[in-house]
């Protein structure tokens, strides 16, 4: 398909939050319209670089995310493009702000939520964020990109830059592989292995490890195809039903609760399309806990050897 994708490994590492960070000092510089906002957590979501380079146009509002939403909404009507930054856990506390005070108007505001996932790590529980793709997913209108490495992530942002209306961009903590920048389209999926025994569907930081499962799976003579996502709203529903159609059977991974996320994009565009052996790989329900990133990930079944089981083990 014309959307393939060929992933060269820069041999660095670099989490999607500090690429964030990074892009929004190169998109201020070019644009100074940009402002953005934060809620106390400038060292964290990596925002302090954009405060250092333009402190004129930098909003510390205190741990009150919801005043901060609702400042940047009003920022918004005056021609300005606004992205507030806090974490992803965080989108709770101020839902209501995001829903009736930005969708609901549709007002061009950007949000780069950091943080996300189990791979959070150590903060635990009630930190680390299994349900922002499902809160964000059905808000009308809303845009979400959920960016793999630190190039992906400075498409995203310049990408959110450029659209009318509201976007959510969810970043990770945890370093992830960089890879030279490759095409980049907002509501496309991306080829990044074929395959015809199964597709394996996922999004964000979960590349590295799908990678990993796809090669344990081709040495027990299974021929996987990988499609990342990085945009889960609007979703490619195209590239989906292809892959479904060829394979046969497909797996949805992501480093979120498998209620509502990529999964049940996944499902919903499959329902009614034909039959297939059909598995979401994700959090099974629950709440993260405090631990070291890798072994999260195995104790929620994450891991590209864990991955490649469950796929094999799948009836």
């Amino acid at each position: 398909m014309s959307n393939t994708i060929h992933l060269t490994p820069t041999g660095e590492k670099e989490s999607t939050r500090v690429a964030y960070g990074k892009a929004l000092v190169q998109l201020g510089g070019e644009n100074d319209r940009v402002v953005v906002l934060d809620a106390d957590l400038a060292a964290a979501t990596m925002t302090n670089a954009f405060r250092s380079a333009y402190p004129e146009r930098h909003y510390d509002c205190g741990i009150a995310e919801a005043d901060m939403v609702d400042i940047a909404a009003g920022m918004s009507t005056m021609g300005l493009i606004p992205f507030c930054s806090t974490f992803a856990v965080f989108a709770g506390r101020c839902y209501d702000q995001i829903r009736n005070g930005v969708c609901y108007p549709h007002f061009n505001v950007k949000f780069g939520f950091s943080h996300a996932g189990i791979t959070l790590g150590e903060d635990g529980g009630s930190h680390q964020a299994i349900e922002d793709l499902a809160l964000m997913r059905v808000l009308p209108g809303m845009t979400i990109f959920a960016p793999t490495d630190a190039n992906e992530t400075l498409q995203c942002v310049r990408a959110a830059a450029e659209i009318d209306g509201p976007v959510f961009i969810r970043t990770a903590r945890l370093p992830s592989p960089v890879y030279e920048p490759h095409a980049f389209e907002v509501g496309k999926g991306y080829v990044v292995k074929d395959g015809a025994d199964c597709v394996i569907f996922t999004t964000g930081i979960m590349l590295e490890h799908t990678l990993e499962a796809v090669k344990a799976l081709g040495e027990k003579g299974v021929d996987a195809a990988l499609v990342t996502f990085p945009t889960i709203k609007p979703f490619d529903e195209e590239i989906t039903r292809a892959y479904a159609k060829k394979c046969g059977r497909v797996f949805v991974v992501e480093e979120h609760s498998v209620i509502g996320g990529l999964g049940d994009a996944v499902a919903s565009c499959l329902c009614g399309s034909g039959s297939f052996v059909f598995e979401k790989i994700g959090i099974n329900d629950c709440f993260g806990q405090s631990g070291k990133p890798a072994d999260l990930l195995r104790e929620y079944g994450l891991s590209g050897a864990q991955i490649a089981e469950r796929i094999l083990q799948a009836k």
